[in-house]
């Protein structure tokens, strides 16, 4: 009996959200999957098929969406020399050619038009330009995701730091009393790029699907942190004082402006996050949960 699966091609299927997607379309059974990275070699058994795929030399490409009903295409602002435009601009062009029916991109809000160019966070507006690219490509279907804030980025590149006063936590510019935090575990992206793929005529014509579990202030997620024993401190700093901190704070710093003025989606997304539930089948992990199994404080030997 011939296999009637689509077959999806995941880009950066060894990150974080790639990663994710590949996990998903594997446990839904729906799909034959894909895995794109620029080292098959060594990630064999990832998926079905593991194939290369650089964004940066558009020639792989071609082989890499053959025959591929699906793209799912996430790009990666921080690695150095990323030309996140002209790598987009690439895989849309290839999957075209590919002929691919449905194409999900990962974006983020356009933070120039939102704050009427007050303020400038490249690694959201960047993405969001490309969001036209996809659109006027003339896919069949094609579909936005929005990763969230991740949870998993305070066990990472926002975990709690030694402070001045010797406690442990976060010194940074952004009012912690206010509630202006899309959260989410990233590792559950995957259910709504999956949704998307399987229903296309609900969330395959241009939609935004942002996947949020929680929407918090930093005193609440201090709070649920604190709840297990933690005892965080955290202190609210100028913005031209972090910014000189290290490579790429202004950047931060301009976000948690960003944050402050708009909220992290950047206006009320209350029905583009029902959507997104919806069409993921689930209700994402709230931040108190994913905290307890994530955060808990080791035992003492």
């Amino acid at each position: 009996m011939p296999n009637t699966q689509k077959l999806i091609a995941v880009v950066g299927a060894t990150g974080h959200q790639g990663g994710a997607v590949v996990r998903a379309l594997q446990a839904s059974g729906e799909f034959k999957v894909r895995a794109l990275t620029r080292h098959p070699a060594e990630h064999l058994q990832l998926a079905d098929e593991v194939v290369l795929a650089d964004l940066d030399r558009p020639e792989t490409l071609n082989v890499a969406f053959a025959g591929a009903h699906g793209v799912f295409l996430v790009t990666n602002f921080w690695e150095a020399g990323t030309d996140e435009r002209t790598q987009a601009l690439a895989a849309v062009r290839a999957a075209k050619a590919a002929g691919v029916q449905h194409f999900i991109w990962s974006t983020l809000p356009n933070v120039e038009t939102i704050s009427r160019g007050k303020l400038d966070v490249p690694h959201f507006t960047d993405k969001a330009k490309i969001d036209r690219i996809v659109s006027e490509a003339g896919f069949a279907h094609h579909t936005f995701v929005i990763a969230p804030f991740f949870y998993q980025n305070l066990l990472g590149v926002m975990a709690p730091k030694q402070q001045a006063d010797d406690t442990l936590g976060w010194a940074m510019p952004l009012d912690p009393q206010q509630r202006v935090i899309h959260m989410g575990d990233i590792s559950e992206l995957g259910h709504v790029v999956v949704g998307a793929f399987a229903q296309p005529d609900l969330a395959g014509n241009g939609e935004y699907l942002p996947l949020v579990g929680d929407f918090l202030s930093f005193n609440e997620v201090i709070t649920e942190l604190n709840r297990l024993g933690h005892n965080f401190s955290y202190k609210h700093i100028p913005q031209e004082t972090f910014a000189g901190w290290f490579p790429g704070a202004k950047e931060i710093a301009e976000m948690l402006a960003y944050f402050e003025a708009h909220t992290y989606l950047g206006a009320d997304s209350r029905d583009a996050i029902a959507l997104a539930n919806r069409v993921a089948g689930r209700q994402p992990t709230k931040f108190a949960a994913w905290a307890r199994a994530n955060f808990q404080i080791p035992a003492l030997a």
